[in-house]
């Protein structure tokens, strides 16, 4: 009798790694070496709120500023990660970022691929924003292509990788090597075509960070604290040659995706995806046609 009784606990109750997305049978960081941070990167602003040990950077924002770093080198395609821990508690308004942009070279009218974590209140998740911007402006008319991600852990308790893939082709958008989102190239019009440098950085977006807005950073949980490690940054440089081969994400040389891949990236878009852009019916989609193209 027992041993039924086992059986039926087995059945009943959900395993842990049910929550998981399954594997992608390939994982892309592995083949691509780590750099120490100051081979790749130079701080960008806030120098006195970034500091480098124990091989991490760790980059902070108070109420009297936040921090960024950026690329040495700009690239027009890549495999671009970083290892990212991120502070718990009530950390509304406040954004931890790892993004590709030429916005210093093209100012006001710039592209932008972005994984942005939106802090957060005390018991809810972070949200990890993934957003697309071509030749846009900061003038009010810039138009966003979010999709947004509640994760299937912690991000808080321990180091994970995030990573973008830049092809010609295509961005992909990667989490522990597990694909979240595809945006692939439809025209030269909806896709980054021009060489964009890596940043990082941790700033104040109280305005509409966390739930529009409606929750704001509160400095008396200052300082808001993000570390970043295992930096990686391999491709094809602005100043590369034309024979330079765009890296890819999964086995192919070409790109794209294996079918493992889309099978895990379609388990975290059913389980994990909180907000699509394309599905979004107060936006207006004449100015996103690679939503139905």
């Amino acid at each position: 009798m027992s041993f039924f009784l086992f059986l039926l606990l087995i059945l009943l109750v959900p395993s842990s790694n049910a929550q998981w997305p399954p594997s992608p049978g390939y994982w892309p960081s592995s083949r691509f070496n780590s750099m120490s941070f100051y081979k790749g990167y130079k701080n960008l602003w806030g120098p006195s709120h970034q500091s480098f040990g124990q091989n991490a950077l760790t980059i902070w924002l108070d109420r009297t500023s936040g921090s960024g770093f950026k690329s040495v080198r700009p690239f027009r395609s890549g495999y671009f990660g970083a290892s990212i821990k991120l502070q718990p508690g009530y950390t509304a308004g406040v954004i931890t970022a790892f993004y590709l942009s030429n916005s210093e070279a093209h100012p006001g009218f710039h592209d932008e691929v972005d994984i942005e974590f939106l802090g957060t209140t005390f018991g809810k998740p972070y949200t990890l924003q993934t957003n697309v911007y071509i030749r846009g402006s900061g003038d009010g008319r810039i138009i966003g292509r979010e999709m947004k991600f509640h994760l299937w852990f912690d991000p808080t308790q321990n180091f994970h990788h995030y990573a973008i893939l830049w092809s010609p082709k295509e961005l992909i958008f990667l989490v522990d090597d597990v694909p979240i989102r595809r945006y692939p190239r439809k025209s030269d019009a909806t896709f980054p075509l021009r060489p964009m440098w890596v940043y990082g950085s941790i700033w104040d977006a109280s305005s509409w960070a966390t739930e529009d807005g409606k929750y704001k950073a509160d400095y008396k949980y200052q300082p808001f604290v993000a570390r970043y490690t295992n930096f990686k940054a391999t491709g094809c440089s602005a100043y590369s040659p034309a024979w330079c081969h765009p890296v890819s994400a999964s086995p192919f040389r070409s790109g794209g995706l294996t079918r493992q891949q889309y099978r895990a990236m379609r388990w975290v878009q059913t389980h994990n995806l909180v907000y699509d852009y394309c599905r979004d019916s107060k936006r207006d989609h004449s100015l996103t046609p690679e939503c139905w193209g």
